[in-house]
């Protein structure tokens, strides 16, 4: 059996398959799949997805198998996890309420299980909802798509929340207190991630409010999700960056990710369409909403982040989709799939060659893409294992050159979309 037909043992892809991948991703391209079934991790997998972000357990679970009986899973699709989110049993942690102890535990165990099966990154929140807020989930998108949408004055008045929360507090915790008590979990839960090779990303508040209701919000800007970084320092605390949450907010979305840099860990992948910063906008395809998400995938590249997980955060609800858990269903996230690795191509394209060596090869005459006419040289230098010709090197910066003033006059300098 030849090299190019043999299979690897993860699962159906060749050596050279892997090294061409290699080559067009720096981010590993993931998805969150709120019904792990082996037909949608097979479709995730064919649209490009390389790893599964896992929810996480319950507090009763049995975490150790919960976990392996997805790893198997996941494998036989030729996927990973690399991630764990949402759900975190932690809102007597959160707000400091009796009981907090027995979820401190929880915690800790799922994190060394997570280490002996090399699962990498926990991603959680301080949010005192548990999770985001919404008052529409029928706004109309590109083809009558369904979308979410918040509007603060409206949740005033509007009992229809989406925040899929499993605990609502009660009483009206401080954001002192927010602060002390996240301080508090993080000393005594960032020893055990380091000792076991895992990490924490914080995921900022969404929507970006220093209050929602009665209730503060402590991590609703960049600002502070650098404050959360230095909080306790430590290689394991490390922040979750999603866009469409810091889009919401009015921040510039490539400046954002420059200036948290190698602190992300995770990135949810999304974008909106923004009325008033933080309490009016709108959900939008990964292509249809404010922010340059070209300039945003560069950023990425420049920040040095390499084999970071980057999935489609909420996508629009598809024709023929029930709309039961807006954000989360799965013909959405097979197109933003093939819109993130196409832009990590573009941008790895347009960057240039990363390696470039001093190999030289005999002059002969090649064919230009766009001409009849032959080019020849009298040396050929190889980039990336392919030899060519000056000229035709010329040729492929122009060619470049074009692509990036395409770019350009479609986007503005300042990180939005025309």
């Amino acid at each position: 059996m030849s090299e190019r037909t043999r299979c690897n043992e993860t699962g159906g892809a060749t050596k050279e398959t892997l090294k061409r991948r290699t080559r067009r991703t720096f981010l590993r391209p993931g998805v969150l799949l709120t019904k792990l079934t082996h037909s949608n991790l097979r479709l995730c997998r064919q649209a490009g997805a390389e790893t599964v972000v896992l929810t996480c357990p319950s507090i009763d679970e049995d975490i150790s198998k919960y976990l392996s009986s997805a790893i198997e899973m996941c494998r036989n699709s030729d996927l990973t996890i690399s991630v764990i989110e949402r759900f975190l049993p932690h809102d007597k942690i959160v707000h400091g309420k009796p009981g907090a102890d027995v979820q401190i535990s929880y915690v800790k165990t799922l994190i060394r299980e997570m280490g002996r099966l090399n699962i990498p990154v926990l991603c959680y929140n301080w949010m005192p909802r548990d999770d985001w807020t919404r008052t529409s989930k029928t706004m109309k998108e590109r083809g009558g798509a369904l979308v979410t949408a918040f509007d603060e004055s409206k949740r005033k008045k509007n009992t229809l929340t989406l925040e899929g929360n499993k605990s609502t507090p009660t009483s009206v915790t401080s954001a002192d207190s927010l602060w002390n008590n996240l301080k508090a979990f993080l000393q005594e839960v960032l020893p055990c991630a380091e000792k076991n090779n895992v990490v924490l990303a914080m995921h900022p508040d969404d929507p970006p409010l220093k209050k929602l209701g009665r209730h503060p919000q402590i991590i609703y800007s960049v600002e502070q999700l650098l404050k959360v970084t230095e909080l306790v320092k430590s290689p394991s605390n490390g922040v979750c960056f999603c866009q469409g949450t810091f889009a919401s907010a009015g921040e510039d979305i490539p400046k954002s990710i420059r200036r948290l840099g190698k602190r992300i860990k995770f990135v949810h992948f999304r974008d909106v369409v923004v009325d008033t910063p933080g309490s009016r906008f709108r959900e939008a395809w990964q292509d249809s909403g404010d922010t340059n998400m070209f300039q945003a995938m560069r950023a990425y590249r420049e920040a040095g982040l390499s084999e970071v997980t980057i999935r489609p955060d909420h996508v629009p609800t598809m024709e023929g989709e029930s709309n039961e858990e807006p954000g989360y269903h799965v013909l959405g996230r097979l197109f933003a799939l093939g819109y993130i690795r196409g832009l990590m191509e573009a941008v790895i394209e347009l960057s240039g060659p990363t390696r470039l060596s001093s190999t030289r090869e005999p002059a002969r005459s090649v064919k230009c893409p766009s001409s009849s006419e032959s080019i020849s040289s009298s040396s050929r230098t190889v980039i990336d294992g392919r030899p060519q010709t000056e000229e035709a090197r010329d040729h492929c910066r122009n060619l470049g050159r074009y692509v990036k003033e395409f770019f350009e006059k479609r986007y503005t300098k300042g990180g939005a979309r025309n």
